[in-house]
């Protein structure tokens, strides 16, 4: 009895010993990759640390519980090597989902570090079709380890994968819907979208495979399964190239003479306006003879498409053509009622209103 305890002693003892000597073996390879240009080491011995130790300690025990069971021939511990596979099995899936996830996390980094344009969403579906791809991998290898007949299994999974989506239609919907976005890219995270036809408006921040959650403007988290955005049409306004400005200006029927040279002045200045796009469509016109002004037509578009900015570029271009019509002592119209007094054949005076 003392023999065994002390060749268990020995067995745990050189599991202790193996797990310091890793850990400084881990910390003089970190040490050594931070000096490098590459994320790929760094990943790599993050992922490696929690697994490896835990992988040190099941071979160690597994050894240990093995000696018992030769030296005690205790049939109760015969569990021990399906336990050492999966746990094995298990630290070999955690350090690659580690490391995909290290490997995702740097290079979104670097490149945000560097003021690199980079596609997160792409980023992000690609980490998660290899964290699915890699636990799916393990499940089998684990199960074809512990004498399960894998074939057996597929084919049972392609009989009962026909009921099950039935039973889960919508979510499998939002599933492919989250794919043909990953694929598609109507939208990315960061964006902001539009969908009149459930009124949707917000900036996505996370698109899942089975929800796109979507912050409103005022701040509210918004969650839409992405089976809708298969059904829906989507607007994404962060993808314009420019803003409109589209204004229709009214001046008085009074002010007739300088309407001409109104609309050629607002037309020089919008042409000689820095923020305005020149390679975009700008009209000034006349356009018609409102029932109480002479609408003039500004049609054009900013070189800015920042929300706060486009609204100050409008501002400047308002005022600035207020100052063109009181230039010509003109004034801006607004809704009157001429009243004309007429005395009909009796002599007496009846009111006509006329729309001026």
């Amino acid at each position: 009895m003392v023999a065994l305890t002390i060749q268990v002693f020995l067995v745990v003892l050189a599991v202790v010993v193996a797990n310091f000597f890793l850990r400084r073996v881990l910390n003089k390879l970190e040490s050594r990759s931070q000096k490098t240009k590459t994320y790929w080491d760094n990943a790599l011995i993050e992922a490696a640390r929690k697994p490896v130790t835990i992988v040190a300690w099941i071979i160690g025990l597994s050894f240990a519980v093995e000696i018992l069971q030769v030296e005690t021939e205790v049939t109760l511990l015969d569990f021990i090597d399906p336990v050492r596979i999966i746990g094995v099995v298990g630290c070999i899936t955690w350090f690659v989902v580690r490391f995909i996830n290290n490997v995702e996390k740097s290079i979104i980094a670097q490149k945000q570090a560097k003021n690199e344009p980079i596609d997160v969403t792409t980023v992000d579906a690609v980490g998660k079709l290899l964290r699915i791809s890699v636990l799916i991998t393990a499940v089998l290898v684990a199960m074809q380890s512990l004498g399960f007949s894998i074939s057996g299994l597929l084919a049972f999974g392609g009989i009962g994968g026909l009921a099950v989506s039935f039973a889960a239609k919508d979510l499998l919907a939002n599933f492919f819907g989250g794919l043909m976005i990953y694929l598609d890219r109507p939208f990315a995270v960061g964006e902001w979208i539009r969908s009149n036809d459930r009124e949707i408006e917000g900036t996505v921040e996370e698109i899942g495979w089975r929800l796109t959650r979507i912050r409103t403007f005022d701040k509210r988290p918004l969650y839409v399964p992405n089976g809708i955005f298969t059904q829906i049409a989507v607007e994404n306004p962060s993808r314009m190239t420019n803003r409109r400005i589209s204004e229709t200006i009214g001046v008085r029927y009074d002010d007739f003479a300088h309407v001409g040279a109104i609309v050629n002045d607002i037309k020089e200045m919008l042409r000689n306006h820095p923020e305005i796009d020149q390679d975009q469509t700008l009209i000034v016109n006349f356009l018609q003879y409102g029932p109480s002004s002479l609408d003039l037509m500004i049609y054009t578009f900013t070189k800015t498409t920042v929300w706060v900015t486009y609204h100050e570029v409008k501002q400047d271009v308002l005022l600035k053509i207020g100052e063109i019509i009181e230039a010509y002592n003109a004034e801006i119209a607004f809704p009157t009622q001429t009243l004309h007094l007429v005395k009909d054949g009796q002599g007496e005076s009846h009111v006509e209103p006329v729309n001026a």
